[in-house]
């Protein structure tokens, strides 16, 4: 790709949305960890210096597709997540599925949250780092909203609560769950070791289940103690 000097707002912005989805397409054939400046630069046909002129580093490059992909999922759970009928436990089980599921059909925002607290918030400037969590701060808001919805027994407060724990799970979860090659042969030499072996969503799902009954439990116990006076 031949790219002339941007001058004007709209190139440059071109520009960077050119850069972005060539991370993401990068992203569906290697992990975070692999994926460097200079290939995003030879794929995109720019100098490495030029890119740096659109974003200061690698990790402001992902930070920025993070987001992007943070907002994309929750405007998809938005406008399709189907209304939840039964008890708060049964709407609260039924919610951990869909989102445990939503979150394993997009694989490379799994990957970026993964990264994202020990590689991706670092090398950049206070600016990114200040943008990246407004961004943080409104996908945790949309997504506590999309909580109440469905299980408004929560409060608020505690739906921004399953919120954190959804995204530390998942940051935990996403890593374990994709085994290199070596131990993917070890579970497959060793039947004793498949339990170590775990799946992705089933993993996520079983952790929001635990802890959405978990407040619900303890709302529950707090109101009768309140009415009791």
């Amino acid at each position: 790709m031949d790219f002339k000097r941007a001058r004007t707002d709209e190139q440059r912005a071109e520009r960077r949305r050119t850069i972005l989805d060539t991370a993401a397409a990068m992203l569906t054939e290697m992990p975070v960890a692999k994926l460097s400046l200079n290939e995003l630069s030879r794929r995109v046909g720019l100098a490495k210096s030029n890119v740096l002129r659109y974003f200061e580093s690698r990790e402001a490059v992902l930070l920025e597709l993070l987001d992007a992909q943070l907002q994309d999922w929750v405007t998809e759970m938005e406008r399709s997540f189907e209304p939840i009928e039964g008890t708060p436990r049964e709407r609260g089980d039924r919610f951990a599925a869909v989102l445990a599921e939503s979150m394993a059909k997009r694989p490379v925002m799994c990957d970026l949250i993964s990264a994202q607290t020990a590689v991706l918030e670092h090398n950049v400037s206070t600016e990114v780092a200040i943008q990246h969590k407004h961004a943080t701060t409104r996908t945790i808001e949309a997504l506590a909203r999309l909580v109440l919805r469905h299980l408004p027994e929560l409060g608020t407060q505690d739906a921004v609560r399953l919120v954190a724990v959804a995204t530390l799970v998942a940051t935990a979860a996403w890593p374990y769950c994709q085994p290199p090659e070596a131990l993917q042969a070890a579970y497959a030499a060793e039947p004793t070791l498949a339990a170590l072996q775990m799946e992705f969503t089933d993993l996520v799902r079983q952790a929001l289940e635990v802890t959405i009954s978990g407040l619900l439990a303890r709302r529950e116990a707090m109101a009768e103690a309140a009415y009791r006076g």
